[in-house]
């Protein structure tokens, strides 16, 4: 049996706001009292995690003065010393304050478009302080329930032009960020502006400087839209841009629930982190995930455990089917043909030789493919029976 205890080696963080959720819905008030941040990271540095992410207001509320910015922000730098713990990601909540109502970068109002950019400028300030590498765009309230209300080409820009300001910002205040946009097909809008990472792999491409802006993509967001967050972490990889991930789980088709990572869709997330070991992806594996509502405070950290748990599980699982000489065989006898002969690029001469290539489309019809037998095989390992 292999070790399936979180250390700080694993990168394992999480959001301050995840384990400090109160448990408050749309239909319900809060569960649980409200966790100060210093304790989150306590606990969370108790458990084996690497470190904490944050919005801005996770740690500094809206409306503090500079004056009780500076001393939370001393107690909160005092804890991560204390504990070794880092802060590897920070991002700005722009969703939540009711300024923010008809969106930020994507506002109607250029006065509330000037705000929202502000407010990034004062939370890359903070992240910077507390040694964040990575900075996190998730449009929340970039979006429409009434399309006549704005042209998406207008938004576009806006989103635009916000992006480009920060990141000159970041590059001319030298903090180096590589920043990343999380996408999300809908609420709490409607429709969500770039609404898959795929989108916004294309927008970056717009961008003044996209060589240091990537992606952010999250488990449930492609999943709650029926896609299959694998092939996009795939995509995002092989562009170069997974510079950050959101671990968590979903049920296809619901409200973003952010449950407990591998609760859901155990092949899917069993994928999912073969993918990223595979790969050799070395960021933070950060989990954006909640507790249930019905959970206590103590209950809160077993969730947390929960996540590293799973994750490692996982990792162990990907190792065995990596070594797993039957599953090995199948895939080799799947890929014995190798490469095919438009892989060395294109040239006349290989455009005439593949024209007069003679091909048995009866044999490459009726070739064997056993997909039934090695996703079998997939399902005995990941219920332990191999």
């Amino acid at each position: 049996m292999s070790d399936f205890t979180p250390k700080p080696k694993h990168k394992f963080t999480f959001g301050l706001w995840t384990v400090g959720n109160p448990g408050r819905d749309p239909f319900g008030e809060p569960t649980r009292l409200v966790v100060n941040p210093v304790d989150s990271v306590r606990r969370l540095a108790e458990l084996g995690a690497y470190g904490v992410n944050l919005h801005d207001n996770d740690l500094v509320p809206f409306d503090a003065s500079p004056a009780e910015r500076d001393l939370i922000v001393k107690e909160f730098k005092k804890a991560l010393k204390d504990t070794g713990m880092k802060v590897p990601m920070a991002t700005t909540n722009l969703f939540t304050h009711p300024i923010f109502k008809d969106g930020a970068f994507t506002s109607n109002d250029p006065k509330v478009r000037a705000f929202a950019t502000q407010k990034v400028m004062r939370s890359m300030d903070l992240g910077a302080e507390l040694g964040a590498e990575t900075y996190v765009f998730w449009g929340g309230r970039e979006g429409t329930e009434v399309d006549a209300s704005k042209s998406p080409l207008d938004a576009l820009k806006w989103m635009r032009e916000s992006l480009n300001f920060l990141n000159a910002y970041n590059l001319d205040q030298g903090y180096n960020f590589r920043l990343a946009l999380e996408a999300k097909p809908n609420e709490p809008r409607g429709d969500i502006y770039l609404s898959t990472t795929g989108n916004m792999l294309a927008f970056i491409e717009t961008l003044d400087h996209p060589e240091n802006v990537g992606v952010n993509p999250e488990f449930a967001h492609e999943t709650m839209a029926n896609l299959n967050f694998t092939h996009h972490v795939a995509q995002a990889i092989d562009a170069g841009k997974l510079f950050h991930i959101d671990l968590n789980g979903q049920k296809p088709s619901r409200f973003d629930q952010d449950l407990r990572f591998g609760s859901e869709d155990q092949k899917g997330a069993f994928f999912l982190v073969k993918l990223l070991e595979d790969t050799g992806y070395d960021g933070p594996r950060h989990f954006d995930a909640h507790a249930y509502r019905s959970s206590d405070i103590e209950d809160v950290y077993n969730f947390a455990a929960g996540c590293m748990r799973s994750y490692l599980i996982l990792k162990e699982k990907a190792r065995q089917f990596n070594k797993d000489k039957e599953i090995q065989a199948i895939l080799k006898q799947l890929r014995k043909g190798g490469d095919s002969p438009i892989a060395t690029g294109y040239s006349k001469g290989a455009a005439e030789k593949l024209k007069a290539q003679d091909f048995d489309v009866e044999a490459l019809t009726n070739r064997s493919l056993p997909y039934e037998q090695l996703d079998q095989l997939v399902v005995d390992l990941l219920l332990g029976v191999r």
